[in-house]
């Protein structure tokens, strides 16, 4: 892409109301534009990692061998009125009716027009296990909605609901998916732990947390500097009456605070500031008893589907992958994650070598399907550079006066580090770098 022709509208100030990095540099690095109360648009570099992040979710789901399908957005209340959760959820579940008086929501979540899709359409041991899942739009009306698209209104996300004819195949999906989020949060270059918690308003026996560590997240959760234990501190009896006192304390005071207890492999135990993007539940027959979703079993007798089901926030790991990288100076994607690999940042555009050989690096890029932009613009060299460290482009290629001495610089964003390269080698260390 050139910058000539690209839509990143850039800006030096961020929203008063943005108070998080992600918030901040998303909007003025040109990637979303808030819409209204916790909605936002994602416009080309935002949508760029949107469908990066969604396309490694798929992926790995596949793999893993999951069917994707899409529900409609809106369903119906009876719905929800059948399986006891229009109170549950309250407010936060937009409800609309047509011009007939019928009644819907915006859905929330999709439990109850899964299990119907499912329902009389799956109905003998023989056709089970059933994995399937969806990456949709979801509304969730928010009484406060703030911190940009860690908690806004509308958002994408994965969710996935699987079927079973025992509990014990139940928990061996429930397993498998476990891994397959970790596969896809480790390909998503994320440092994340996962942590036991509570099922809340979805219910279930039992269920898992995926966290992003970083400072602003709001909630604490405790991990073991040794082993994979993990737990939000929601599960934990001693930390129940001071949830909301851990959950607003800061970072810095987290680490000056001891878990008495240590972990069950000997090793000690400290809270950590977590943002969840992935949570998976074991179900049981909570809403296919309800909905009266049965198959028969190997001696024919019908019984309710044993259920697990899956979610992902992937519009909120846009966000959680720029609350864990950057710097005072803007975005740090990372290499699964980038907008675009590199950008060849021609200084002077009135320079005619410069120009050249940014068009022929540019043009060989493309051809080996390397996601390059090509900054053509008349801005001065600091504004092209303080655009580029916003945006977050791993690497980019400064073409300037060093070229008259056959030499450009290559910039990491990560280390800021600029390292000369002769012209005739810049292709080959490019290609090595990504």
């Amino acid at each position: 892409m050139r910058r000539s022709r690209a839509f990143i509208p850039t800006a030096k100030e961020a929203p008063s109301d943005a108070t998080l990095p992600s918030h901040k540099f998303l909007i003025r690095g040109g990637f979303i534009n808030q819409q209204g109360a916790g909605l936002y648009n994602f416009m080309p570099l935002g949508k760029i990692v949107l469908e990066k992040i969604r396309t490694i979710v798929k992926e790995e789901l596949d793999l893993a061998g999951c069917s994707e399908v899409q529900l409609s957005f809106v369903t119906p209340i009876s719905l929800w009125e059948r399986s006891g959760r229009c109170e549950a959820m309250g407010k936060e579940m937009l409800r609309i009716k047509d011009r007939h008086e019928n009644e819907f929501v915006l859905s929330p979540t999709n439990e109850e027009a899964m299990v119907e899709l499912v329902k009389n359409r799956v109905t003998s041991y023989k056709d089970l296990p059933l994995n399937l899942y969806q990456i949709n739009t979801k509304f969730r009306d928010e009484a406060r909605p703030r911190y940009g698209l860690l908690r806004g209104r509308e958002f994408l996300m994965k969710d996935g609901y699987s079927f079973h004819s025992s509990i014990e195949d139940m928990v061996r999906e429930f397993n498998l998916m476990e891994e397959t989020y970790k596969k896809i949060f480790t390909r998503l270059g994320l440092d994340f732990r996962v942590v036991a918690a509570d099922s809340g308003a979805i219910g279930g026996d039992g269920s898992k947390e995926f966290h992003v560590l970083a400072d602003s997240g709001e909630d604490t959760i405790i991990v073991c500097e040794s082993c994979d234990y993990g737990a939000n501190i929601e599960t934990i009896d001693e930390f129940k009456d001071k949830i909301d006192e851990l959950n607003e304390k800061s970072y810095e005071d987290l680490k000056e605070l001891k878990v008495a207890q240590k972990c069950s492999c000997g090793a000690n135990l400290h809270f950590k500031k977590g943002i969840e993007v992935g949570h998976i539940f074991q179900l049981g027959t909570k809403y296919s008893a309800a909905l009266e979703a049965n198959f028969s079993d190997e001696n024919g007798r019908s019984k309710p589907f044993e259920m697990a089901t899956f979610g992902i926030g992937v519009s909120r790991l846009v966000a959680a992958v720029i609350e864990q990288n950057h710097d005072e100076n803007g975005c740090i994607w990372t290499k699964a994650t980038a907008p675009y690999m590199v950008n060849i940042m021609i200084s002077n555009i009135k320079d005619v070598n410069q120009v050249n050989l940014g068009e022929e690096l540019y043009e060989k890029l493309q051809d080996s399907h390397v996601e390059v932009m090509l900054d053509d613009g008349k801005e001065r060299f600091g504004f092209k550079m303080k655009d580029a460290e916003l945006i977050g482009f791993p690497y980019t290629v400064i073409i300037g006066k060093e070229l008259e001495g056959g030499l450009v610089q290559i910039y990491d964003r990560r280390t800021k580090e600029n390292t000369a390269i002769n012209v005739s080698q810049v292709y080959d260390k490019i290609m090595e770098l990504i």
